[in-house]
């Protein structure tokens, strides 16, 4: 090893350090343990360039154990992305150098990235979108993909799900740099997984290389140049030492509680200078090894440039004419009218891709083009295999990756499998689509496990996530126009299995997220639905008008869409003064409550559902155009004035 190659890896350790010690927080352990596999990608493979620092065909890096984020920082200041002021300010607020690494905020940060095993299934989607995008420009879309994870990272469910998908599709210009330091949070690895990972890995059709000392820079770079030159994925298992140089080196202490202040005074001690400062030869070599080849790089690449490419870079504005049209009298499930749209969305745009948790034949979704596999990169449709946690994270990291539009599908009970990288897509502020069908008891036969109740509540409660049930054909368009023009929000689109009606006459309003459906003259109360129940509200007003009492029903098809319109629109939509209201949702309704006020009510499922013909199962839990008129009735009629005038 060169004594620069010495110095900078000392640096890097210690910049990490000095973070933590003066944040008072952070994780030392993998940041002075992984320091020489950082320092040996970035100065001698990753071709990056921080003054274009969303490059599109820069390699990409996912530090998929989050927690190593200072280390992260420290090598991004030293490849010109961050300040000393940035790594001053660690996990302070507002700052752009978080505790764990967000993407959105954080240039040279290419993946969000801390709940563990996340950034293993982010970087295989990043490697799915390079190899789609290489099979179809092979001169402007050719890099690699590397990922570091640890032993935490490799015990979670989503990383098993994603390796043996990556190694299905055999990925092979997907690096992952596995820290195996042998220790964890609260023990020794041993203590909890005893597996042979060098076996597993091997039967999951991936290529494996051990480089026994961590510390050894020449084995790193072998390991690398050998794992560039596989045909297959690659996991480098890398022996570290967690927390090394530290007096508590080797143990769980190292890992996530900041080292003394004295012990970090003596190690600058021994490096020399002062606090946060780095040497010029350090910033030479860094300026010299990345930041001068990245650049030669970039302005090659943009000599590549064709208009084919550009095209895709452009956003998506959907035409309403140029899709399917259903009549009037069309019934079918809101999936069928779903699958028929995609279809048709994806023949126009062929940035579209994506696929289903091996439920392609129930939730009508595929994407064009024939299936992604090793032998045809050019195709759209991804096969994940019962894998909905690594789906949701693949296809966080096919956004991610800056030029596809992904999109996936499942039942909408096993959303449960995959709200952890949903919700990592709100907070990355990426426009993925996620297509849930069989959104209700009206499931029937397959009974309650299979059969959402909750499932509503849980994602409407998730920041920057549009939740978009649609009632009929009509809406499910304007759902995914709504999806594809999206620039910084994932979208839900929630479906029916039973067949609707079109029930939507006239315009449709969805993108503000409820509107009036149908109205009457001198109406008294208010019907409030979504989905397949504003059909069953449409039949409840039919026989309330028959016994003289007039209302308004208003479909609500996303409760974040209409949350965001202004005061004047919503009480347009639900006057004030309109007190009797009545939601009716098939789903726990929590949502709804705040819209039919302290003397409406919410008609919705307080239980499990039970196993039956779907048809029988809804009426059992009365859901039925005469017991909607029998609770609505039953609605207390205040008037509003006179009550908040105690008259």
């Amino acid at each position: 090893m060169s004594n620069i190659d010495k110095l900078s890896i000392q640096t890097l350790r210690q910049l990490a350090i000095e973070a933590i010690d003066n944040a008072n927080s952070g994780h030392p352990g993998i940041a002075l343990g992984a320091a020489p596999t950082i320092h040996t990608l970035y100065t001698k493979f990753l071709n990056i360039y921080p003054h274009e620092d969303k490059w599109l065909n820069r390699d990409r890096f996912v530090l998929s154990a989050g927690h190593g984020s200072s280390l992260l920082y420290a090598v991004l200041h030293l490849s010109g992305y961050l300040s000393i002021e940035d790594l001053k300010n660690f996990r302070n607020l507002n700052s752009i150098t978080p505790g764990h690494p967000e993407s959105h905020i954080t240039p040279g940060v290419d993946a969000t990235s801390g709940p563990l095993g996340q950034g293993i299934g982010e970087a295989v989607g990043i490697a799915i979108a390079e190899a789609h995008l290489h099979g179809k420009f092979p001169n402007i879309i050719d890099h690699y993909t590397y990922c570091l994870c640890g032993d935490g990272d490799l015990q979670e469910g989503v990383a098993q799900e994603a390796l043996s998908l990556a190694g299905n599709l055999s990925l092979n210009k997907l690096i992952l740099l596995y820290d195996s330091n042998d220790i964890q949070l609260d023990s020794k690895v041993q203590d909890t997984n005893t597996e042979n990972t060098r076996d597993k890995i091997l039967a999951m059709n991936w290529n494996y290389i051990l480089v026994s000392d961590g510390e050894n820079i020449e084995e790193l770079e072998k390991a690398i140049v050998n794992a560039q030159n596989s045909d297959k994925p690659t996991l480098i298992e890398i022996k570290t030492i967690i927390g090394i140089g530290a007096s508590n080196a080797g143990t769980p202490s190292v890992h996530g509680a900041p080292l003394k202040h004295d012990e970090v005074v003596a190690m600058r001690k021994a490096l020399g200078g002062e606090p946060f400062t780095v040497s010029d030869e350090v910033y030479k070599y860094y300026e010299e090894k990345l930041i001068n080849k990245g650049k030669e790089k970039y302005l090659a690449w943009k000599q590549n440039l064709n208009d084919e490419f550009l095209s895709l870079l452009e956003p998506i504005k959907v035409d309403l004419d140029k899709m399917p049209t259903f009549p009037d009298d069309y019934k079918a499930a809101t999936r069928v009218s779903s699958g028929k749209v995609l279809d048709s969305l994806s023949k126009e745009f062929p940035q579209l891709i994506g696929g289903s948790a091996d439920l392609s034949s129930s939730t009508k979704v595929a994407g064009a083009d024939g299936d992604f596999t090793q032998t045809n990169r050019l195709g759209r449709n991804i096969k994940f295999g019962v894998r909905e946690h690594a789906m949701a994270a693949i296809t966080n990291g096919i956004a991610l990756h800056g030029v596809l539009r992904p999109f996936c599908s499942g039942f909408f009970v096993f959303s449960d499998y995959m709200k952890p990288a949903i919700r990592l897509s709100a907070l990355m502020e990426l426009p993925v689509i996620y297509i849930f069908t069989h959104d209700s008891i009206a499931v029937g036969e397959d009974g309650p496990t299979h059969q959402p109740i909750e499932q509503l509540t849980m994602l409407r409660s998730i920041p920057n996530l549009n939740v978009i049930r649609p009632a009929d054909a009509n809406e499910v368009k304007v759902a995914y126009k709504l999806a594809l023009e999206s620039k910084k929000t994932p979208t839900v689109i929630v479906l029916t299995r039973q067949d609707v009606g079109n029930v939507v006459k006239g315009e449709v309003e969805l993108e503000k997220g409820g509107y009036i459906a149908k109205d009457e003259e001198n109406f008294e109360g208010i019907l409030i639905a979504s989905g397949s129940e504003l059909e069953l509200a449409l039949n409840a007003q039919k026989l309330l008008k028959e016994k003289g009492v007039n209302v308004r029903v208003v479909s609500m098809p996303s409760t974040n869409l209409f949350d965001k319109q202004d005061e004047s629109y919503k009480e347009k939509v639900l006057p004030p003064h309109i007190t009797k209201r009545l939601a009716i949702e098939l789903s726990e309704g929590a949502h709804l409550y705040k819209y039919v006020g302290l003397f409406g009510d919410v008609y919705g499922m307080c239980e499990f559902g039970r196993s039956g013909k779907g048809s029988v199962v809804i009426n059992h839990f009365g859901f039925t155009p005469e017991k909607i008129v029998e609770r609505y009735l039953k609605l207390p009629n205040i008037d509003i004035i006179r009550y908040i005038n105690n008259d």
